[in-house]
């Protein structure tokens, strides 16, 4: 049984003390791969930098709609240098991209423009997206409606609402479920698993972030995406095996690796 984390920060600073000891206890929990995705120029860098060092690692490279910087030609200038950063074999992806309200509602437009500009260079580069979305669902959903991603992409740590859930499957995007998931708050959490098809579904820890039950509130990492899945098989009434392997499969078809 293998387990491939598609979504995680290894290039977080919490991890600058013991990152790699986590990357060799992974090997040894059945993590054979797993995405470092970049959120800003230099965490773009420092995930490229992981992936060359790993080499069961991939990397994705991107401006998260919390990271673009208010000047405008500050911000063509960062997507210029992600461009060449993501020109590199380890990369897989662009993002983490996309829209968020809930922290930054004073830029939404400069938002828009980052999100499509990374759309572009997206389908120039011939790689899948990864998108970010918070209180801005209606807005992702039109962005991507009105611009068309070549190869499609995954909602990472996908926002548990059904109407996101819905179009996403219908314009042919895969949904990545966190330890969010398995949150005693998160109510309609089983609901939204069984709406997504298995081949559709990608597991994630979005590590340091979101630490699953029994653990939540303490530092994530890959190693609990084993926590992910068995919560999917649970609701699904699969056995962990199931989702392990066709989770798997998913991101290696989605990443192209």
């Amino acid at each position: 049984m293998e387990f491939f984390d598609s979504h995680s920060h290894l290039n977080d600073e919490k991890f600058d003390n013991d990152r790699f000891e986590i990357i060799e206890k992974m090997k040894k929990e059945q993590i054979t791969k797993f995405l470092t995705c970049g959120y800003n120029l230099e965490g773009s860098k420092k995930a490229i930098e992981i992936s060359e060092k790993c080499d069961f690692t991939y990397a994705a490279t991107g401006i998260s709609p919390n990271d673009i910087p208010q000047n405008e030609q500050e911000l063509w200038k960062e997507i210029a240098e992600i461009e060449q950063l993501a020109q590199n074999k380890k990369v897989v992806a662009i993002g983490e991209i996309g829209l968020d309200f809930y922290w930054n509602k004073e830029n939404k437009d400069l938002q828009i423009q980052a999100f499509k500009k990374q759309i572009e260079l997206a389908n120039k580069l011939n790689l899948p997206i990864i998108i970010h979305t918070r209180e801005a669902v209606m807005d992702t959903i039109a962005v991507l409606k009105e611009n068309e991603v070549t190869n499609k992409g995954v909602f990472h740590c996908c926002p548990l609402n059904r109407e996101l859930v819905k179009e996403a499957l219908k314009l042919d995007f895969y949904i990545s479920f966190a330890g969010v998931v398995t949150f005693k708050n998160a109510k309609n959490s089983d609901e939204i698993i069984n709406m997504v098809p298995l081949d559709r579904i990608l597991i994630e820890t979005d590590s340091p972030y979101l630490a699953p039950e029994p653990l939540r509130g303490t530092r994530n990492t890959p190693i609990n995406v084993k926590l992910v899945a068995a919560k999917i098989a649970q609701v699904k009434g699969i056995s962990i095996e199931e989702v392990a392997k066709q989770t798997y499969q998913n991101a290696c078809e989605l990443f192209k690796i």
